[in-house]
């Protein structure tokens, strides 16, 4: 029995600037933090000539080719893991579709798992690498570096996305004051909508790929506001973050017309009307998760329950994908 964890995510800054589309030509740079929410894999082997995968559905086959969910098919034949004998199975504490990376967290627990099953031992960088290849590569999803790399590495990590492709990683340099303020002083409310992040992000990849000039100029913009999200931090300034998290928030919805609806905008009108000084949708947008910064936690949170919202309470997660038990 192997069972594996990878953390979810929220993105601080520069967020969408890890695209492919954007990168090769530009360099990307995002700040993103791991949250203690999880996606889980269990390994199994078993003693039957078959091959059970369990997620929301359910597969039992003989051959890997044969398996239906691409991630678990493609990381079977990247690692050349005979598929007999062996169950799979996967849990996670939030939803996939609410914009926290469960993808990319998915993806890497996966690879951490078969990797442990063969004995190998494999660095953050290489996981992420791995994890990326087949989500981007093998499988051509429109999506960025980010998840897979926040899952991998944990904390709250500062990246930059090269043109070759290649990754450059570094631990936000941020006082423990600073940091325990953040963490307590950030809130999550679930807007009550769930989304494919592909659909949302294409339409700014396919923009970008034709060099659409106003999508660029609004990455670049978006990439100084993670520049400026960093400096907030290493200065202890939260005030300003929060600040930069509602410029950021307006410069995002102008990506995309599917960005949010009036709903989620209402909400957040509401939000920075009692008490929330900052806030944005993570992810790709669409729906999912409204993060807030706040120093009235207690009026925001009863505001919001008012409004029907549900909050996530998280703390940072430093330990990044790793081996939960094995025996």
């Amino acid at each position: 029995m192997i069972i594996t964890r990878s953390p979810l995510r929220i993105s601080l800054g520069g967020g969408g600037t890890d695209l492919p589309s954007y990168y090769r030509e530009h360099i990307g740079f995002l700040i993103a933090a791991a949250i203690d929410k999880y996606v889980y894999i269990t390994l199994h082997q078993t003693f039957v000539e078959e091959l059970i995968v369990k997620y929301s559905k359910l597969e039992k086959v003989l051959k890997i080719e044969d398996v239906q969910h691409p991630i678990i098919r493609e990381a079977l034949n990247l690692l050349g893991i005979a598929a007999p004998y062996l169950e799979i199975t996967s849990m996670a504490d939030i939803p996939a579709g609410t914009g926290l990376g469960s993808s990319g967290s998915f993806t890497t627990a996966l690879l951490k798992a078969f990797h442990t099953l063969k004995k190998n031992l494999i660095h953050p960088q290489e996981l992420a690498e791995q994890a990326c290849h087949i989500e981007i590569e093998k499988l051509g999803e429109p999506i960025g570096k980010q998840d897979q790399y926040i899952a991998a590495y944990g904390g709250i990590t500062c990246f930059n996305f090269l043109p070759d492709g290649k990754v450059e990683a570094w631990p936000l340099k941020i006082s423990n004051e600073t940091l325990y303020n953040l963490e307590d002083n950030l809130l999550l409310f679930f807007t009550g909508y769930s989304r494919s992040a592909s659909s949302i992000l294409k339409e700014q990849d396919e923009k970008s790929k034709k060099k659409d000039n106003s999508m660029i100029e609004n990455l670049h913009f978006v990439k100084e506001l993670g520049f400026r999200s960093k400096d907030a931090f290493e200065s202890g300034n939260l005030r300003e973050f929060a600040k930069i998290m509602n410029e950021h928030w307006d410069y995002k919805k102008k990506r995309s017309g599917s960005m949010s609806n009036s709903h989620i905008n209402d909400l957040y009108n509401l939000a920075l009307k009692n008490g929330a000084l900052g806030g944005k949708l993570i992810g790709a947008g669409g729906g999912g998760f409204l993060m807030f910064y706040t120093e009235d936690k207690s009026r925001l949170r009863h505001t919001m329950a008012e409004a029907g919202l549900q909050e996530v309470r998280f703390r940072f997660d430093f330990e990044g994908t790793k081996v939960v038990t094995q025996s």
